[in-house]
């Protein structure tokens, strides 16, 4: 009963007006389609409160106490203080700042870093250039589930690391990562910890009162808010330096006139997504049991592999990574698109050439997973209707490769 609720009220039917009705979007650990009711207020706000938050006059004071008003709804779903949440323009800012924040106002302490092979690439370019920089990074393996193992941090420790950063959960296989567990270590050595909870945060409960986390990256358009905003946790009294210049905002952490309807959409999906966070979850876990249910009718356990970790509670539910064997992941996205559906690979496109997946490579999947697997990933809007035609249409593309050959 429940899942049919969430399902009528979160994942209504496509309106039949809609010219995209026959497209079915499954690519939102990519980007989320805005919820309505975020919408109504981004518009509300840009119509009312034009006024600059630095400004003295009414209508500065009005857009202060917006702001005021946003940070304490995403504090609330980050479980922080609002003292603690700086808004940023999305997840990879919060990343750079968090990185090379730690990096630059801790230097005099050491310059060696710890962080994971298979982190997103807002974090991992950002360490290649700390590296140009001089600091020392170490890139720790995961097992054959994408997992870095809280001992393999503390062997990674020396004198000289100053920040640890590893991601919550990974936006490419959905494997969650042992934070309570990695912070425990990192705290212990009073080193600073740096989490990218961008794909975690709205998909699974977030306390970091209650986690030895110094650093926390969110973002606003993974949880059905607008693109370009996003925030970063700091704990009390983490020191940290700041990456623009020009202003006071944000505590002088962060200079720029606000992006104050961002702010506000971004207050209006947390908000949301707080409240739906329990039955979401078993939703898109049956959204999940669906797509692969139907893939065993369609196309035949035998003929695709699973990736990541198989068990509910070490991943989250609403990424789904399959190889196919016997097609590879550029073709099979090409054909996918063709028939009104939109995947991903969670692969680097270069020079219009798909680059083997650097998170599969360090999971040491065999080259025919490798380069062969697609990611689906669902939300606000899909239907189980849509993951079973879904799944017949990969059994037919599969069906007419084969007869080409």
């Amino acid at each position: 009963m429940i899942a049919q609720k969430v399902q009528q009220e979160f994942y209504p039917e496509k309106n039949q007006g809609d010219e995209r009705m026959n497209t079915i979007y499954l690519d939102h650990a990519a980007s989320t389609p805005v919820h309505p009711e975020v919408m109504e207020t981004m518009l509300r706000v840009m119509k009312e409160h034009y006024g600059n938050a630095s400004s003295v006059h009414a209508f500065g004071r009005a857009a202060k106490r917006l702001v005021n008003e946003s940070r304490e709804q995403v504090a609330l779903l980050a479980g922080c203080r609002t003292d603690e949440l700086v808004f940023t323009g999305g997840g990879t800012e919060s990343d750079n700042l968090a990185l090379f924040g730690a990096a630059k106002a801790n230097q005099h302490r050491g310059r060696h870093i710890i962080t994971t092979q298979v982190e997103h690439h807002a974090v991992l370019h950002t360490c290649r250039q700390l590296e140009k920089e001089g600091f020392e990074l170490t890139y720790l393996p995961v097992d054959k589930y994408g997992i870095v193992h809280p001992e393999q941090v503390e062997e990674a420790i020396r004198p000289d690391t100053i920040l640890v950063s590893v991601m919550y959960a990974n936006n490419e296989v959905g494997t969650i990562q042992p934070i309570r567990e990695i912070a425990e270590v990192t705290a212990a050595r009073r080193i600073l910890f740096h989490v990218d909870a961008v794909q975690a945060f709205g998909k699974l409960p977030i306390d970091t009162s209650k986690l030895a986390v110094d650093l926390m990256s969110f973002s606003a358009h993974k949880i059905n808010g607008p693109q370009g905003v996003g925030a970063l946790y700091i704990r009390q009294g983490t020191p940290l330096d700041p990456l623009f210049f020009g202003g006071l905002q944000e505590r002088k952490r962060r200079a720029g006139t606000e992006n104050i309807a961002g702010m506000a959409g971004f207050a209006a999906a947390a908000s949301l997504a707080s409240k739906q966070l329990p039955v979401l979850g078993e939703q898109d876990e049956l959204m999940r049991l669906t797509l692969l249910q139907a893939l065993q009718l369609h196309v035949g356990a035998e003929n695709y592999h699973l990736n990541g970790h198989p068990e509910a509670g070490y991943r989250l539910p609403h990424i789904v990574n399959i190889s196919f064997p016997a097609c590879d992941t550029e073709t099979m996205l090409m054909n996918l698109d063709l028939e009104g559906i939109a995947a991903a690979s969670g692969s680097a496109c270069s020079s219009g050439t798909l680059e083997p997946s650097h998170v599969l490579a360090a999971m040491n999947l065999p080259q025919i997973f490798l380069r062969s697997a697609i990611r689906f990933s669902f939300g606000l809007g899909n239907t189980r209707e849509e993951l079973e035609k879904t799944a017949e249409k990969i059994g037919t593309i599969l069906n007419r490769l084969r007869n080409r050959r």
